[in-house]
């Protein structure tokens, strides 16, 4: 993967912002639709079926909206816009296009717009047609039950007081905490606002999809898919199609397939319900004498509602495949293009860590974003953005569109009325950059500089009233929670329905097979840390002061080579230990070599020879490198851990494989090999990671500061 910079040259931020501002083609020169309709539902957002009428947002908001739309385009785009919204129930031209690619013929025209074109969407609109009601079959409801589709509760049927007191818990902070432990899956957090009744905790899903709220179409294609849920994901089905906030800080490669189709089944089943909603009401609005009487309020700003951030293309690829399984269209365009774009041959080779070869396998471009939108028979890639029901993207491929060097070219407005974000990798995208995911996320659900078409007589009140960001579903997946991924957590997952995380039990990288039987002494030093600010000063400190000389007084091995290495999890960290091993007298008879993410092959070899050889004594050696390339080290007698790493399999590799195959080679006997592990009780995540759950309560409170293993 490309350890890219936030901003890209012009050539390719141009082509990005072309897709995004790219109209269909077929618009242009099509004037025919059958489903203009039921198009009119993927134009905006969606709810469920029946939706009663939502509360009226106040003047003051929608004309305080309107007024800033006025002043961005002036007199005559003021005087254009309004026209807009005097329409009755619009039928945006994009929609048209969707009918004409599901090669059905009707007439439309502005003013002739109140029959819907296909028999089927009139009998659907009286209930007549089965085939997109939602079901249950463990309870055996159907789409009129409102009262238990958590799509109809999330987004409709709130009422305004209860709506007003979560929205002020939420902005107040005041959350009501619930905790479950599920024996083989990890323990659970619930957090729901205080004016929130009754228990947050959630029963697994034992009866499979066809226990999930489903619209009928997907029902089959999901018992394909996911025919048995193991216990994690029966566990977790119920929080994410409840649209409760959720951190998943235990993803595997093995549970990694079945919680992307989970996640991608919510969020076609978002999608249908949304577009399913505004049918309903656009066909409300056509049949009835009195339109102007109708409060529909069932959409936002712009038309894509579902944002999926993966890392690299190869997993935007598996997440367009599992929509595909679960969809199941008659038609999938540009499919061709999307599987040569985001898609590789997979190295099956066994040599690198199971982790790695899915995260860097195939198509590991990490800087690129695409659209997904559907009609009822089809399924497009590469749609315009703003005729688009999904957005497929990287955090940094958005990064690049929203920071754009040239502002012309900036644009974020597409993310105005994202109502679900799926983030998969989560650990993968800190270890690239997480300002990325931040800037993502500040620029979600902000107010749109254009209207581009929106109905406003039709969008819901608390996107006029600046609540989006309350309402919006965020679903994390990670290997391991952060203090960055606690932090989105806290500061940017503010859903009223709640939010939950889960983590698991660890037992701890120390009992790992790679290092049982090494017979090699861990020390664990804990050093005081008022603050975090402060943290990495003291680290500094007492890295220089005190482990570092006692690793220098320590009797050189047989051969005479140190072979220490010293692993720094921050690259800020890493350039202050280069410069003081550069300049201090402690250290101006050693030589040492260092490798970080951005060394050079040529360079990393020479450092890693000199290293073996014992020219170089000391190795410096960063987190990010070894994410990046999984370097096995040779020549490796003793481990300084400068801090504790992230990733917990990274300590295992460097303990039980690099200093391991030094003690199975015969460089260095057991007595004399070793590891320090240095840690303040800010970095509780990963101690508790590398040394296990039961282990890491002692540590961190306890008495005395240094704890051995064996």
């Amino acid at each position: 993967m490309a350890h890219a910079e936030a901003h890209a040259g012009d050539e390719e931020a141009q082509e990005v912002v072309e897709a995004i501002r790219v109209k269909d083609v077929e618009s242009e020169s099509e004037d025919g639709v059958t489903e203009a309709d039921e198009e009119q539902s993927d134009e905006s957002d969606g709810l469920s079926d029946n939706e009663e009428v939502e509360a009226v947002p106040t003047v003051k908001a929608y004309s305080a909206l309107l007024q800033g739309f006025q002043q961005d385009d002036g007199e005559d785009g003021a005087r254009k816009k309004r026209r807009k919204i005097e329409v009755e129930h619009p039928v945006l031209i994009d929609e048209q296009n969707d009918a004409i690619e599901d090669g059905e013929a009707a007439s439309f025209s502005a003013s002739d717009d109140e029959s819907l074109s296909d028999e089927d969407e009139v009998a659907e609109e009286a209930g007549k047609v089965g085939d997109d009601t939602d079901v249950g079959s463990k309870n055996g409801r159907g789409d009129d039950d409102n009262a238990l589709d958590p799509y109809e509760a999330h987004f409709a049927s709130v009422d305004d007081n209860e709506l007003s007191k979560r929205l002020q818990c939420v902005q107040a902070k005041e959350w009501r905490t619930e905790k479950e432990s599920l024996p083989g899956v990890g323990s659970f957090t619930c957090f729901v606002p205080d004016s929130c009744k009754g228990s947050s905790i959630r029963k697994p899903v034992t009866d499979g999809p066809l226990q999930l709220p489903l619209k009928k179409r997907l029902t089959e294609s999901s018992a394909k898919k996911l025919p048995a849920l193991n216990d994690l994901h029966q566990a977790v089905a119920p929080y994410i199609f409840n649209y409760s906030d959720f951190l998943l800080a235990s993803r595997t490669v093995d549970n990694a397939a079945g919680v992307r189709a989970l996640a991608c089944l919510h969020a076609l089943n978002h999608v249908l319900k949304g577009r399913d909603k505004v049918l309903k009401n656009t066909a409300r609005l056509a049949q009835s004498d009195t339109p102007d009487t109708l409060d529909l309020r069932d959409q936002g700003f712009t038309r894509p509602k579902v944002l999926i951030l993966a890392e690299t293309r190869q997993m935007a690829y598996n997440y367009g495949n599992s929509i595909i399984e679960l969809f199941q269209p008659e038609q999938v365009e540009n499919r061709q293009r999307f599987i040569d774009s985001f898609s590789a041959p997979v190295d099956d080779r066994d040599i690198m860590p199971e982790d790695y070869r899915e995260l860097f396998g195939g198509n590991n471009d990490n800087s690129f974003l695409t659209a997904i939108k559907f009609t009822r028979k089809t399924l497009k890639f590469f749609s315009a953005f703003y005729s688009s029901d999904i957005i497929l993207a990287s955090p940094l491929g958005l990064r690049r569109i929203i920071e754009n060097e040239d502002k012309k070219k900036q644009d974020h407005d597409f993310l105005s009325s994202i109502e679900v974000v799926i983030v998969d990798q989560a650990d993968a995208m800190q270890m690239q950059s997480w300002e990325n995911v931040d800037v993502v996320f500040r620029h979600l659900n902000l107010q749109p500089h254009e209207t581009h078409g929106a109905d406003f007589n039709r969008v819901r009140a608390w996107y006029l009233d600046d609540n989006a960001k309350y309402i919006r579903q965020t679903i994390v997946f990670g290997a391991y929670a952060t203090p960055e991924i606690n932090r989105l957590f806290n500061t940017a997952m503010l859903n009223i329905a709640g939010k939950v995380k889960l983590l698991p039990s660890y037992p701890g990288a120390i009992t790992a097979p790679s290092l049982s039987g090494l017979g090699v002494r861990q020390t664990f030093s804990r050093f005081d840390s008022t603050t975090p600010a402060t943290d990495p000063d003291a680290r500094f400190k007492y890295f220089t002061s005190a482990l570092l000389p006692s690793l220098l007084r320590l009797p050189k091995p047989a051969d005479g080579a140190q072979g220490i290495l010293v692993f720094t999890p921050s690259y800020f960290d890493f350039v202050r230990v280069r410069n003081f091993f550069a300049t201090s007298s402690l250290t101006q008879n050693l030589s040492f070599g260092a490798i970080h993410d951005y060394t050079s092959v040529p360079d990393q070899r020479r450092a890693r020879s000199h290293f073996l050889s014992g020219r170089h004594a000391i190795l410096l050696y960063t987190q990010r490198a070894h994410h990046f390339f999984r370097l096995k080290l040779r020549g490796v007698k003793r481990v300084a851990f400068y801090g504790v790493p992230d990733n917990a399999v990274f300590y295992e590799e460097l303990v039980g494989g690099c200093l391991g195959t030094s003690l199975r080679e015969g460089r260095v006997a057991p007595e004399e090999a070793g590891v320090r592990v240095l840690f303040s009780r800010w970095e509780a995540l990963g101690v508790e990671r590398v040394v296990g759950s039961q282990r890491v309560k002692g540590m961190l409170g306890g008495m005395g500061d240094t704890f051995d293993f064996v």
